[in-house]
């Protein structure tokens, strides 16, 4: 069988250039809207990179029902409106067999409308937002655990150390408000004292008025619901106004390799969440792991973070539920997804009658000696958490 892979990046100006579907019979085609350029960018290439390597690792098995796996894939730049007609597109025009979702809850909101309108099942490959799956409903599937308790982990470490004071910052967009939610609940349920509270307008990176206002309530710890230019952002400005905390943990951004290279010894200390990490702990070595985070450093020259995981992992969901259903009729799939109870080199999938994840736990990383490292839950730990944060006049 010949077998060949269609990687497609166009922008949204040249959509007009491509209609109906060009693919052979004795193919199944894969549809996806990526952030290859825009805010999340940097994590949207990291999830192509994992769908890329499950398409060329499925192809090498022999395809999928006996046919060649071929993925076909837009820049949505970031942005939801663009996701949504990109995947209007792939679709009605281009008329794939399946599709995987965007990047980023917000994108994922506006791309699982329209698999919805069109009935159309799609594993939620990089989404952690709670609303995504608050509407009702039955075509879209998570992967990610969901972002309300993304920080419980850090928060009970906290609580147990004495501290009360909680400072929080979130970008105006789906998934960060999310971690808001997640963590004002978590604050209340401990008997913590949400000291400071402020939403920041999305791409934004100039912190410098929100951290004067937050050092008068002298918070114990900070918690930002953020993505990586503005978390890197705000802890190279702490460190420009000696702002210091006990605790600093803000979500996504720490997650990726990217922020212990941007911001060098700066990052030490900083904590955050991942949805998975190339662990050599028992508990994560989930079936093929190991192949994987090998592959992934040989092929991109760095150790994958839990984006390119979940790209790789919503591949292998697909195919598990195609492989049930025997067929890629959307019936049988969405069924399939939906009783789908198995594990893939991201961890466990399970989802409710909603379709959000209820099988995959989420962990706590800590940046120490310029690695990121599996800090909880202990039992699990790469290493031991450095607490207090060091403050910057002693570095």
């Amino acid at each position: 069988m010949k077998r060949r892979q269609i990687l497609l990046s166009i922008p949204l100006i040249a959509l007009g250039a491509i209609s109906g579907s060009a693919f052979a019979a004795d193919e199944i085609v894969v549809g996806a809207s990526v952030a290859l350029t825009g805010k999340y960018a940097r994590t949207g290439q990291e999830q192509l990179n994992g769908i890329r390597m499950w398409v060329e690792n499925v192809n090498a098995r022999g395809g999928l029902l006996e046919k060649t796996v071929s993925l076909v894939h837009y820049d949505d730049e970031s942005k939801p409106d663009t996701g949504a007609k990109l995947y209007e597109k792939l679709i009605t025009d281009d008329k794939v067999d399946l599709i995987l979702g965007p990047y980023s809850s917000g994108v994922t909101l506006a791309a699982s409308t329209i698999a919805e309108k069109h009935k159309f099942p799609m594993v939620s490959a990089g989404a952690a937002g709670t609303k995504v799956w608050s509407r009702g409903y039955k075509n879209v599937f998570g992967l990610y655990a969901p972002d309300d308790v993304y920080m419980d982990q850090i928060l009970e470490f906290a609580k147990g150390k004495g501290l009360s004071k909680v400072a929080l910052i979130y970008s105006d967009t789906t998934f960060p408000r999310g971690i808001a939610q997640g963590v004002k609940a978590k604050v209340k349920a401990l008997g913590m004292d949400l000291v400071f509270e402020e939403e920041y307008g999305k791409g934004s990176t100039d912190f410098s008025a929100i951290i004067m206002k937050m050092r008068r309530k002298n918070p114990d710890i900070i918690v930002g619901g953020s993505y990586l230019p503005d978390s890197t952002a705000f802890v190279r400005q702490a460190k420009e106004n000696r702002f210091d905390a006990k605790i600093l943990a803000f979500a996504v951004g720490p997650g990726l390799p990217d922020f212990g290279k941007n911001l060098g010894a700066d990052s030490e200390g900083v904590m955050g969440n991942s949805q998975w990490e190339p662990s050599k702990q028992p508990y994560m070595t989930f079936s093929g792991m190991k192949n994987f985070a090998k592959d992934y450093e040989q092929t991109y020259g760095h150790i994958p973070g839990y984006h390119a995981a979940g790209g790789y992992g919503a591949g292998q969901v697909l195919e598990a539920a195609v492989t049930n259903a025997g067929s890629t009729d959307r019936d049988a799939v969405r069924k399939a997804l939906s009783e789908l109870d198995t594990s893939t080199v991201f961890g466990p999938y399970k989802v409710d009658a909603s379709g959000k994840q209820i099988g995959k736990p989420s962990y706590a990383i800590q940046w120490i000696d310029g690695k990121r490292e599996l800090v909880l839950p202990e039992s699990s730990a790469t290493a031991k958490i450095v607490y207090p944060f060091k403050p910057w006049s002693e570095r």
